[in-house]
């Protein structure tokens, strides 16, 4: 059941995917197992107040920059690397008037991304904090941690979500296991 405005994250993803019928099926399974468990994450943990709608909506367009990647497996077939479709599906969600579910968009790659490990590591992103800070960021993020979009049915393990992070560094498998111990139910 829908919480959040279907209409709102619908229209959204309308505007940018009816020309390509194989990626927008797959940003609407991914974006939909990774709502599905945000939102259990939301009904385990009432003491956290997170705005179950808005995870919703913001679940289901955090991925909304994909398109504008070159990621041939996935059918994208975009000019940037894959790494920035956050900050361009934030763009987007800005230039719909939607900063706040821009945020999530921005934050979400890996458990987030320091102004420093984006210098160190030279990636091709814009030269600033991207670090989920609210719970709603944190959640979202969080679920999409157990989905890929090459298997989108296979649910992983929090030990398979750990290796899959580890490949990018310590930070943010540490930060992933905080989150487990906030958020698992």
């Amino acid at each position: 059941m829908s919480v959040g405005n279907e209409s709102l994250w619908m229209g959204v993803i309308d505007k940018y995917y009816s020309d390509n019928q194989p990626l927008r099926d797959l940003l609407l399974l991914h974006s939909r197992l990774v709502a599905d468990k945000a939102l259990k994450i939301v009904a385990a943990h009432p003491e956290l107040g997170a705005d179950a709608g808005f995870i919703e909506e913001a679940s289901m367009l955090h991925d909304i920059g994909i398109f504008l990647t070159d990621a041939d497996k996935i059918h994208c077939f975009g000019k940037y690397h894959y790494l920035c479709h956050g900050y361009l599906g934030a763009d987007l969600l800005r230039s719909e008037g939607l900063p706040r579910h821009a945020l999530v968009a921005e934050r979400h790659t890996g458990t987030g991304l320091t102004l420093k490990q984006i210098l160190e590591r030279d990636l091709p992103v814009p030269h600033r904090d991207m670090i989920p800070v609210s719970v709603e960021e944190k959640i979202v993020c969080f679920a999409d941690k157990f989905f890929s979009k090459t298997r989108p049915e296979e649910e992983k393990t929090v030990e398979q979500a750990e290796h899959s992070l580890a490949k990018f560094g310590e930070e943010g498998v540490a930060v992933f296991r905080e989150w487990c111990r906030l958020f698992y139910y």
